[in-house]
């Protein structure tokens, strides 16, 4: 039986094009931090500012974007967003001082959210049903390899401490973003034919779904990916240690030099390991990929809390970037599948958002948490809400999901 394709020009290019909007996203989450530290001589809780006013930007604009992705299309909204997203990289070379640095952080996390949401929607639609956990798996590997590549280019474009060579950079990365985002072909476009794409995939047109008047938050937010998009959020809560922090945690222990070399391991991890996670998540339940996946990455962060050498922080590595790596596709294919058809941006939007909050908030508290302690404490802390994660998931998805199915079983016999 022939398979349904998913590795399409459409797909390939939506992929390439969200890998260079996270690799910007990445590569800064790393260096500006140290660039407030090393130039504007700021403390761990400014560190974390600086990533925190980026995602508060984000979170704000989240869940109008699910709903503007709904409204006026996938591929526009990605235009839309790309274009505000390199126009804020632009704007940081004429940052004169520390609060209008802040002001284009905050624009620029708001640009992300929007393109980011529409480019997560498109890849959504353009993957077969029949295989949409193995194609949004594949999706997401590229955020995932964006994710720890990020840090290490951050690392090599900050070690002359030149804050226009990472500019030129972060801007030149941005363009080809926006260049992979024009040349995208959603069915129904001209030119394009829609027989070899699911009937399913094809943009809204004119089928608006009937809103009570008033303002009502299902208007922004998905209830069916709430959820898991607030296991998300713990998740990220507890990710945001590393990409915010391993350089100076590295440094205190005297390793600096493997910094790099601990994002690359971890993505290798990630690589490896997707295919079959993809597979998996078609076949079974998603409780057989969540479990195993949030204990490797729990049993990591507490490695690394306790490591002394660079083999030990490599291990640790390994095992997070096998755990982490089953993670991120689940959470964002379950927000997809829960959700209507109809309703898929604003489950992105969803997703997003608990997950940018996460992330967010994290970088700010765990900066508080290793200015009051150290960096060991901190990853102890990250590990033991990882072990939250796992009761989080419990009881916001797993248990309600194994009633409903005894619920439709007993519907059935009677």
């Amino acid at each position: 039986m022939l398979r349904d394709k998913i590795w399409t020009r459409n797909f390939v290019t939506i992929c390439v094009s969200s890998f260079f909007m996270f690799l910007t996203f990445y590569v800064l989450t790393t260096a500006f931090p140290l660039y407030v530290r090393d130039s504007l001589h700021g403390g761990q809780q400014q560190m974390g500012l600086v990533i925190t006013i980026y995602v508060i930007g984000g979170v704000l604009i989240r869940p109008f974007s699910g709903q503007w992705v709904d409204r006026f299309g996938k591929r526009k909204m990605a235009i839309i967003g790309m274009v505000i997203f390199l126009l804020a990289c632009l704007s940081y070379f004429g940052t004169k001082g520390i609060i209008l640095f802040l002001i284009v952080r905050f624009i620029h996390g708001m640009s992300y959210a929007v393109a980011s949401t529409a480019m997560s929607t498109v890849a959504a639609t353009i993957v077969p049903v029949s295989r949409q956990g193995e194609g949004m798996g594949y999706y997401t590997m590229f955020m995932s390899i964006a994710m720890v590549v990020g840090p290490a280019l951050g690392l090599f474009l900050w070690k002359d401490q030149n804050i226009n060579v990472l500019l030129l950079a972060i801007c030149i990365i941005a363009a080809l973003s926006l260049g992979f985002a024009f040349v995208l072909k959603m069915p129904g476009e001209k030119g394009l034919r829609t027989s070899a794409i699911p009937a399913a995939a094809a943009e809204p047109i004119a089928q608006e779904q009937p809103e009570k008047k008033g303002w009502r938050l299902n208007h922004f937010l998905e209830p069916a990916a709430l959820p898991i998009s607030l296991v998300g959020f713990i998740l990220s809560f507890a990710y945001s240690s590393l990409s915010s922090f391993m350089a100076s945690f590295t440094d205190e222990i005297h390793q600096s030099q493997v910094t790099g070399t601990f994002f690359m391991v971890f993505a290798v991890m990630i690589v490896v390991f997707r295919p079959v996670i993809g597979k998996v998540f078609d076949r079974y339940k998603e409780h057989y990929l969540y479990y195993p996946g949030i204990g490797l990455f729990a049993v990591g962060m507490f490695l690394l809390s306790q490591a002394h050498s660079a083999a030990m922080v490599l291990f640790a590595g390994v095992i997070m970037g096998i755990g982490y790596g089953a993670l991120l596709p689940c959470f964002q294919t379950l927000a997809i599948k829960l959700s209507p058809e109809h309703r898929r941006g604003s489950a992105n939007g969803t997703f997003f958002l608990m997950f940018d909050l996460g992330y967010g908030l994290g970088s700010y508290f765990m900066g508080m948490i290793a200015s009051l302690t150290d960096y060991r404490m901190m990853y102890l802390v990250a590990g033991i809400i990882a072990v939250i994660c796992a009761g989080g998931y419990y009881i916001l998805h797993h248990r309600p999901r194994a009633r409903e199915a005894v619920r439709t079983q007993q519907a059935n016999v009677a």
